[in-house]
């Protein structure tokens, strides 16, 4: 098992993906004209207000919450860590580029997960890649691998990521052991899981800003007690990216482990989020606006909670120990906190893998629908085999686990990419469709505008009360 993960992982990563990634942000932000630098305000104001009535769906912000329930986790403190170990202070300045420019690949997959969504059988909205990819592509074949890649991913492999970063933290803290921890997490997880994706929306829209804000609160008071030493960290950060500055692994370490860990914390162009940005009844109500929604995730997710982690481990001296991954950041906040920074990463780790355990588990369900397997019993298998990989990713080692999880990831990404490029001239179309009515009145999209794509989406969901989405609405330029 182990010699197959680690030749997938060298054909996606150290082939397709190093390179497939970076070209594809790039082709986006020039072809959408650097959408997520020039229209940023928009991003922000499509969160502010939300739909009364959301017909089958979820409000754009618990779309938000949701998505960064899966990006948030083990990637913003364990795999933080584990990039610094390896590639030096430079992998973070990668993490950063490969945030940017993935915030205009995250609006492009989210734009038309919400273009091709449908309504299944109890009115719910569903959507993602493998529904872009079978009806935009006419490849529904593409979509059905996609599925099972992502089922695997995250309904099974990240779960068990998200396990083991949890007992790793309470190990070291509390002296708990992993699999008592991994069951517990489980219990938990089976309340809101079997709940469904509405409740794991609604849970996910309180724990969301609340672990993110206190995450962020500590590391601004880290910064502050340490404002002195912040310019010299930043300062290493962009000279260990070019090679300026001795670090592990040089120029090439720190890009590749930038770029894998970058990726595995903000899911831009991996092709997750979009399966529950298509759930949400966007306002205004086209489907750029969704867009907007998630490429704002990838910001807060890579340019806010990863940066602050990076910035509390360098500042604290812990670099060059022999630990690595969510112990590195535990002794780190221990420099900076006394024996309370163990204390609090634990609980910290607990909320963001939790959240991140119930939103992977979301994404999962939706592929299955695709696959026409969402009935009783296939709903009720997933759920148990997702709980059932919570204690046993919890027992793993971390290099087993994060290898898994790089070679499933690999797989998702390869297809998606592959389908948002094809699919690029919809989604400029779109865009351009956007800002041109965000000049004059507040955007709605009108499928009769589109005749391209007849017989490719539902236009039912597009034409239900419209005139609704326009009231309260400011309409002043972008």
């Amino acid at each position: 098992m182990a010699a197959i993960i680690d030749t997938l992982n060298n054909l996606f990563w150290g082939y397709i993906l190093i390179y497939g990634l970076l070209a594809v942000g790039v082709f986006f932000t020039i072809r959408l004209a650097f959408i997520q630098i020039r229209h940023f305000p928009e991003f922000i104001r499509t969160i502010m207000r939300t739909p009364q009535n959301d017909r089958g769906g979820i409000s754009p912000f618990q779309a938000l919450c949701t998505s960064l329930a899966s990006r948030v986790g083990t990637g913003n403190m364990a795999g933080v860590a584990v990039a610094l170990v390896l590639g030096g202070p430079g992998a973070i300045f990668w993490m950063w580029m490969v945030a940017l420019i993935g915030m205009a690949t995250a609006y492009a997959e989210s734009t038309l997960a919400q273009l091709y969504k449908v309504r299944d059988a109890n009115g719910q909205l569903r959507g993602g890649p493998a529904f872009y990819i079978a009806k935009g592509l006419k490849a529904p074949w593409a979509g059905a691998l996609f599925s099972l890649a992502l089922i695997l991913a995250f309904g099974l492999v990240f779960n068990a990521v998200q396990a083991n970063s949890i007992a790793g933290a309470m190990e070291e803290a509390f002296n708990i052991p992993k699999l008592a921890t991994g069951f517990v997490i489980m219990a938990l997880a089976a309340v809101v899981i079997f709940g469904g994706i509405k409740k794991i929306a609604r849970v996910a829209e309180i724990l969301v800003p609340f672990m993110a804000g206190a995450y962020l609160l500590l590391a601004l008071f880290v910064i502050v007690v340490n404002i002195e030493e912040v310019p010299a960290a930043l300062a290493l950060i962009v000279k260990s990216a070019f090679g300026f500055e001795q670090a592990a692994g040089g120029v090439a370490g720190a890009l590749l482990n930038g770029v894998k860990r970058g990726l595995f914390s903000n899911e831009a162009g991996m092709g997750s989020a979009p399966n529950i940005a298509a759930v949400a009844t966007p306002y205004p109500h086209h489907p750029s606006s969704q867009g907007m929604v998630q490429s704002l995730g990838v910001f807060i997710d890579t340019l806010l909670v990863c940066t602050a982690t990076a910035l509390m481990i360098l500042l604290s001296g812990a670099m060059g120990t022999d630990e690595t991954g969510i112990m590195l950041t535990q002794t780190a906040l221990d420099e900076h906190l006394g024996g309370f920074g163990s204390y609090f990463v634990a609980i910290a780790i607990l909320f963001f893998a939790f959240t991140s355990i119930i939103g992977n588990y979301s994404y999962a369900e939706n592929a299955l629908t695709y696959l026409k397997w969402a009935t009783k019993p296939g709903i009720f298998i997933l759920r148990i085999l997702a709980l059932a990989m919570i204690p046993w990713g919890a027992y793993q080692s971390v290099a087993m686990v994060f290898n898994a999880a790089d070679a499933a990831m690999g797989l998702m990404a390869t297809i998606n990419l592959i389908a948002i490029v094809m699919l690029s001239g919809v989604v400029v179309k779109l865009t351009k469709d956007y800002f041109k009515q965000r000049k004059t009145h507040i955007p709605i999209f009108d499928a009769r505008e589109y005749p391209e794509l007849k017989d490719q989406i539902d236009e039912n969901i597009w034409n239900e009360n419209n005139e609704d989405e326009t009231q309260d609405i400011p309409t002043t330029k972008s």
